[in-house]
């Protein structure tokens, strides 16, 4: 009983909405053509990921070392993150003397380490052949627990474009201040659990850890044979990814 009593302090205290941070890689690929420069086909490019408010998260591609000032709008992105040019566990390399496919990944972290919260994010490619800006694109896709193949129409300088997103098994958590919609009742409970509050396309039930141990399209679970303490049940709707603690009995 006291052990029931400690957890159900410990859930009372907490009044913050949890995020899920899925983990995963993004692939990227794009083939690279003339923005028309007098260097032309020598060229300098970069392809980074931006947050949705703007933000650089991190570079995933830069060829271009004496003459990346040319690159603005990547320069532009870093250096309002006060970290200009940053390349921290970025593809690297010298001017390219010709156009070729360009490949690179995202390993769904910033470039300080930290995994990024699951919503909307940006591709950015920028390629440059004069001694100015040349041409860049950019490409929306959503980072969470869902798959992600886009192909997006041909750019100037960058064509036949994939962007895939592909979420590893489980889903790690960090506490916002925001608060939910979603209901569960009883709570605690003994094991019977319905989830409310909004229309559930998924619901998955997760461990601290973000371990996913349920798994279930329906708004009724029994989650009877899991051990007593405290969970995670998060739940997909068409507004979005929902996340709740419950505490089995």
């Amino acid at each position: 009983m006291s052990k029931i009593i400690s957890i159900l302090v410990v859930f009372l205290c907490v009044s913050t909405f949890l995020k899920a941070q899925t983990t995963g890689q993004l692939t990227v690929a794009t083939t690279t053509s003339s923005a028309g420069g007098n260097y032309a086909p020598r060229n300098i490019v970069a392809i980074w990921v931006e947050d949705a408010e703007g933000n650089f998260v991190k570079t995933l591609l830069a060829y271009a070392q004496s003459r990346r000032t040319h690159l603005n709008t990547w320069q532009a992105s870093t250096q309002a993150a006060g970290t200009e040019y940053n390349v921290v566990d970025a593809i690297t390399g010298s001017t390219r003397s010709s156009h070729g496919t360009r490949n690179c990944t995202w390993n769904a972290t910033d470039y300080n380490g930290n995994t990024m919260a699951d919503g909307t994010y940006s591709v950015w490619m920028e390629l440059t052949d004069r001694n100015g800006t040349g041409n860049f694109s950019s490409f929306s896709f959503e980072k969470g627990p869902d798959v992600v193949n886009l192909t997006p129409a041909d750019m100037p300088s960058f064509a036949s474009i994939t962007i895939d997103w592909q979420p590893d098994g489980g889903v790690s958590i960090s506490e916002v201040s925001r608060p939910s919609p979603l209901k569960l009742s009883p709570n605690p409970t003994s094991g019977q659990l319905t989830v409310a509050g909004v229309e559930v396309l998924r619901v998955k039930i997760c461990n601290m850890a973000g371990e996913v141990l349920l798994e279930t399209v329906h708004s009724q679970l029994d989650i009877s044979a899991l051990s007593s303490g405290i969970y995670l049940v998060v739940a997909e709707s068409a507004a979005g990814t929902h996340i709740q603690k419950v505490v089995k009995k």
